[in-house]
């Protein structure tokens, strides 16, 4: 999944894609460096950012997703958590909603959704983007991560929308302490037992900052290996901003994964007086 985000002050890359030529411009680009989604936001989410109306999140990205659809088959995903918003852009040819408050912010997404028949990613978010890095706590993230999605999970079932259609998202650095953050990537199969594809965010986030001292437009090695762990973890989606060196990279860790066991076991091959050759 490859993000745009048509804000001016998205924390990575904020007011680069301000402009609805440029947005297009970058949407084709995401596809011809072989992201499968294209996810597009109109407001910022990162933490401390204050809410848009609705009528202005649909000045950003309406026209986007409609130029879009008229240039590619790629699947889009709306990025909101106002359903007016996401019906319009369904409408104008969007395929998936994204919803970082998982309906939380407004309880009629998930009707909207199972009305479009459309595919939803639910995120664990704690608060708000306003103040979710307000000291937030835990006593187990994994636990109360994997509470509140198989809540959500039954609750958008409920309001009609298939189980297939579900994809889940543990919310990196949304509403997470630094550790809080590393745990989940390091324990994403935890989640595996809700039966839903899990899709996760590490794109240039503020873990990966604190770990390598850098700004987010220095974080791609960071994001290369968070994104190659979260595969190796259970992940099945990444939502990156990167698309072309994090999928060469994933590519190669899941090449060496697939075809690099051994023909023969060690002691086996000490049976045979051969051995793997470095």
């Amino acid at each position: 999944m490859g993000v745009i985000n048509i804000t001016p002050d998205s924390f990575s890359d904020g007011g680069l894609h301000f402009d609805k030529d440029k947005a297009v411009e970058r949407g084709l680009q995401l596809r011809e460096e072989g992201s499968d989604i294209i996810d597009i936001g109109g407001e910022s989410t990162r933490p401390g950012s204050e809410p848009i109306t609705a009528k202005e999140e649909l000045r950003r990205v309406i026209p986007v997703i409609s130029a879009l659809r008229e240039k590619t088959d790629s699947l889009i995903s709306i990025d909101t958590t106002k359903p007016e918003v996401a019906r319009a852009a369904l409408d104008a040819g969007a395929d998936i909603i994204n919803d970082i408050s998982s309906s939380s912010f407004d309880p009629k997404m998930f009707s909207l959704a199972a009305q479009y028949d459309a595919p939803v990613i639910l995120m664990h978010m704690k608060g708000i983007p306003r103040n979710m890095q307000v000291n937030p706590f835990y006593e187990n993230v994994l636990l109360e991560v994997k509470s509140f999605l198989k809540e959500k999970i039954e609750v958008a079932q409920a309001a009609g929308i298939e189980k297939e259609k579900i994809i889940i998202d543990p919310g990196i650095g949304f509403g997470k302490r630094h550790r809080d953050n590393l745990v989940l990537i390091k324990n994403l199969h935890f989640f595996e037992d809700l039966d839903r594809p899990i899709l996760i965010g590490i794109s240039r986030k503020s873990f990966i900052g604190k770990i390598l001292g850098s700004p987010p437009q220095q974080r791609l090695e960071g994001t290369i290996a968070a994104a190659v762990l979260s595969i190796i973890n259970g992940a099945h989606f990444l939502r990156v901003h990167d698309v072309a060196s994090v999928k060469r990279a994933v590519l190669v860790a899941e090449t060496i994964i697939k075809e690099g066991q051994p023909s023969a076991t060690f002691e086996e091959s000490k049976e045979k007086k051969s051995s793997y050759v470095c």
